[in-house]
């Protein structure tokens, strides 16, 4: 851990050349253009690591909306797209996810990885800070960190300016061309007592009620522009809704991703309210249960009415909640904020971004989407049990039918309740429509050339599929026979750290940003957590402390695997004039693929904010 103390001169910042931007996809939002960095010289630049299927990612996006609008004239943010799944390397879909997720900003598309490796990323998102001159001046891992970048951009502003090696002006952005349909990249949909269909039109911030044919406009619920108001049906503000469910009372209750809320309508008036959430992110150390409408929830992607509760797959903390109308209240259901696939009592397991949830008769289904995992809850004796019906962790993924044990999804993110008691998974990055039988323990293939279907709902025996990239309802008559798929199985691309067995020491980098200090009113104010896929891998050193620096013990034997990293940092601004100070929260979770080798790296250093000196 790096730290500079209170009143300690803060040292020079390192000066390191930032290497070119290059990506065989090109760009996007420069109408055209082909950037490089020397165009971008006199301008500060953020580079935003990011692959669209992380929550974090998306979470960073929204970070820095904020920053693109106050330093329009001064900071270039460019996103730089670096796969985790093979469907993420596709130029057609980086191009869907850049409309789909409102990123106003020029992006590299970069399939092979070539401008992460040159920068030494290890973990999605990861920002990069380089000057006017073209350097490197820092470097952050995960989210929670725009304070931190906002206070560098001013400083860097100061100096440049200073110097005369600012350049103000507008930026390269161009935006495309919008494009009129009904819907666009609409999330989840719900079909409704009278025969009409509800969808979430995510991208245009809105609910539209869709006539029986799922086509005919009805009406729209919400304004249409992003936002967090209650209020009737044409001023209501939502911001990117996704799930939907059906109360006993008759309402819909609405997962608002990205106001982190769950908000209710009255089918009748059309009138929005808010049931939970305070539209503030939730963060380590926020509550975790009480006062539904006072407790920070972080983006609900999906709910689901269930064992007398609406159960709430909280994408943004890997966890499950539940609200309880009766009560008024939410509380975390499962789930350890812990990123993987564990099993067992709910309080104990690990999920990786549960995106789709489906209740049926003692069971609820989770599409988890970034083990690419069909999962599910079941009542025990004393509280609840997660247990896996496909899937075995982050980095492995496919298409391949047959024995569940052995079957592959490529991240789901929806699930529904079929009547002969199997479920279809949305299998979204396969554009697929798959089944699982609990009966057979079989996973089958429904339909393909689908275009990442992200919901489906049965009706009247036939199943209507939310084909979310092609902006529309796509209504399939369910099949007696499967469709055959030839398999393909596939890992992450990222590339595995060469690493020698025994002793590796793990550093985690954090330097408190520009007029902060380490908060340690009330104790230690960093955190560590390791553990490593398969366990065997780590012989020692796994396990929860508060150092960011860890000797670990590697088994030679093991070959290779994932060493799971968590870690927290926590600071407040240092101004002794302020009672009270802000304090902001700086973490990141990081799975890294190793290789045990002989002659491989002694020293795995990672991160979480600032620059690594050694």
């Amino acid at each position: 851990m790096n730290d500079v103390s209170p009143g300690t001169p803060r040292p020079s910042r390192a000066r390191v050349r930032a290497p070119e931007l290059t990506g065989a996809g090109g760009w996007l939002n420069t109408g055209g253009k082909q950037l490089s960095l020397g165009e971008l010289r006199g301008s500060i630049v953020v580079l935003d690591f990011w692959t669209f299927c992380c929550i974090n990612c998306l979470h960073v996006l929204d970070e820095l909306r904020e920053l693109e609008e106050r330093h329009r004239d001064t900071v270039v943010i460019v996103g730089v797209h670096s796969p985790k799944f093979v469907h993420e390397a596709d130029h057609a879909a980086v191009v869907d996810a850049v409309e789909r997720y409102g990123v106003h900003h020029p992006v590299l598309d970069d399939p092979e990885l070539a401008t992460w490796k040159q920068y030494a990323v290890r973990a999605w998102p990861t920002l990069v800070v380089i000057d006017p001159e073209g350097y490197v001046v820092a470097q952050h891992a995960g989210e929670g960190h725009a304070h931190a970048i906002e206070k560098l951009v001013e400083e860097l502003e100061a100096e440049h300016a200073a110097k005369g090696t600012l350049r103000r002006g507008d930026g390269p952005y161009v935006p495309p061309e919008p494009q009129p349909t009904s819907l666009r990249f609409p999330g989840k949909a719900l079909a409704l007592p009278g025969g009409t269909f509800l969808v979430s039109d995510s991208t245009r911030h809105a609910l539209v009620e869709l006539d029986a044919d799922g086509e005919s406009v009805v009406r729209r619920i919400g304004s249409g522009t992003r936002g967090f108001a209650d209020g009737p049906a044409d001023t209501a503000r939502f911001s990117e809704p996704q799930g939907l469910a059906l109360l006993p009372d008759g309402s819909v209750v609405v997962a608002d991703t990205v106001n982190h809320a769950l908000r209710r309508v009255d089918l009748a008036t059309g009138e929005v309210t808010t049931l939970a959430g305070t539209g503030r992110q939730w963060w380590q150390g926020s509550p975790t249960s009480g006062p539904a409408r006072a407790v920070d929830l972080s983006s609900p992607w999906d709910v689901a009415w269930w064992d007398e509760r609406v159960w709430i797959a909280m994408a943004g903390t890997h966890q499950l909640w539940a609200y309880d109308p009766a009560a008024g209240t939410v509380a975390v259901a499962a789930g350890t904020t812990n990123e993987g696939l564990v099993d067992g009592p709910a309080e104990q397991a690990w999920f990786a971004q549960p995106s789709g949830l489906a209740a049926a008769g003692t069971r609820l289904w989770v599409a988890d989407s970034e083990t690419s995992a069909l999962r599910y809850v079941t009542k025990a004796d004393d509280g609840y049990e997660i247990r896996t019906a496909v899937g075995t962790g982050l980095f492995d993924f496919g298409h391949r039918d047959g024995a569940a044990e052995q079957a592959l999804l490529q991240h789901p993110l929806g699930v529904t309740a079929l009547p002969d008691g199997s479920v279809a998974v949305s299998d979204t990055y396969n554009h697929a429509l798959r089944r699982y039988d609990p009966a057979s323990d079989e996973v089958t293939t429904l339909a393909t050339d689908l275009r990442e279907p992200s919901a489906a709902v049965v009706v009247e025996g036939d199943v209507v599929v939310v084909e979310s990239a092609r902006h529309r309802l796509t209504r399939l008559r369910l099949p007696e026979e499967a469709v055959r798929v030839e398999s393909a199985a596939h890992r992450t691309q990222r590339p595995a750290t060469d690493v020698a067995p025994g002793a590796l020491r793990l550093d985690v980098v954090f330097s408190a940003p520009v007029g902060q200090k380490l908060d340690t009113r009330y104790g230690p104010s960093t955190r560590l957590l390791v553990s490593s896929t398969p366990p065997e891998l780590l012989a020692s050193g796994e396990g929860t402390g508060t150092d960011l620096t860890r000797e670990l013990t590697l088994n030679a034997e093991a070959g290779e695997g994932v060493l799971h990293v968590s870690a927290m940092a926590a600071s407040c601004d240092d101004d002794p004039a302020n009672e009270y100070p802000a304090c902001h929260v700086h973490q990141q979770d990081w799975g890294v693929p190793v290789r045990v080798v002989a002659g491989g790296a002694s020293r795995l250093p990672l991160v979480l904010a600032g620059m690594d000196a050694e």
